[in-house]
């Protein structure tokens, strides 16, 4: 997929700088889902360079009407998911706290509600579990949350909970996220809880099992999730596949997932799955207890995947980027 062109830039009006956001949450979500984040990072690279009023720190907005505040809000809430699943965390952060700032100036509780659940699943990555229940605490309100949203606080609080240790804290959450899930979507959920699916659940209840160490139960689970069809940052869930049968000693299925995954491997644009594939390889590379075909295998992959590239977005000038 091309690069999407996105819409010229019209800084003198709230209302086409309005609707320039919108297009390009639009694009940002349709690049990320086919090509994935190595691709939509340079297209928000691009976009930020053309129309660098959609980098305003929120404190200089305080005049813009609350269409406009939401739409950046939105807009800066994909970029930092896309930053997120392209390895540029730190960065990812900031567009974070970016979003939630505009979000709250503009009374968008959905997006607010979708960057803390984003911000959650960034510190559980960085192995931070305490900050993220702590982020994924602010989501809740005074009136009951939305099925779909229930069912991902739940999600994301049961891998906060087994990277604690808490083992049947996360088994009891995802129960809950499995009986919210199967209440279906409610009038009240967001639009943004579209992905909320049963391979995205089937997938994450796997990756919850594999840092529990139940890694049967996990790669039953994983290999449901990674085998159905879906977005591109599913891939993820095929690298925590691999991960746990190489943690379970599965040596011939991870030579057969391998063989699988190897073709394509140099195409797949998440960089946390590939980061997490060449841990994984490189551990079974060097595995003395693996059989030659696996560690051969692990090699292979490992020239198969994507070399390295630093996709970062353009440094703002002082006073007109996101907020630190």
């Amino acid at each position: 997929m091309a690069r999407p062109d996105f819409p010229a830039r019209d800084g003198a009006a709230s209302g086409s700088l309005t609707t320039l956001a919108r297009a390009a949450v639009g694009d940002l979500v349709a690049l990320d889902a086919t090509d994935g984040a190595s691709a939509a990072v340079t297209a928000v690279r691009a976009l930020l360079r053309r129309a660098p009023e959609l980098a305003a720190a929120p404190a200089a907005l305080g005049a813009a009407d609350s269409d406009l505040l939401a739409a950046l809000a939105e807009l800066s809430e994909v970029a930092g998911w896309i930053l997120f699943d392209a390895g540029l965390n730190r960065a990812a952060a900031r567009m974070n706290l970016r979003a939630l700032a505009l979000a709250e100036r503009s009374g968008d509780r959905a997006t607010a509600r979708l960057t803390l659940l984003n911000h959650s699943m960034l510190l559980t990555h960085q192995r931070r579990p305490v900050a993220a229940l702590d982020a994924v605490a602010r989501v809740g309100g005074p009136r009951p949350l939305p099925n779909l949203v229930a069912t991902l606080v739940l999600v994301r609080r049961a891998h906060a909970s087994a990277l604690l240790g808490c083992r049947r804290d996360a088994m009891a959450f995802m129960a809950r996220a499995r009986s919210r899930f199967l209440d279906g979507a409610s009038r009240l959920d967001p639009a943004w809880s579209w992905w909320i699916d049963e391979p995205e659940l089937t997938g994450h209840h796997g990756w919850v099992l594999a840092r529990l160490h139940d890694r049967d139960r996990a790669i039953a689970l994983l290999h449901e999730a990674a085998t159905a069809p879906g977005p591109s940052y599913r891939d993820l869930f095929t690298a925590e596949l691999l991960a746990a049968l190489v943690r379970a000693g599965a040596w011939r299925e991870a030579e057969d997932l391998i063989a699988a995954l190897a073709p394509r491997a140099g195409g797949i644009g998440s960089v946390r799955t590939t980061r997490g594939l060449a841990r994984t390889a490189t551990r079974l590379r060097g595995h003395e207890g693996a059989p030659g075909n696996a560690r051969d295998a692990a090699d292979f992959l490992l020239r198969s995947l994507p070399p390295r590239r630093r996709c970062l977005p353009p440094r703002p000038e002082s006073g007109n980027g996101p907020a630190r």
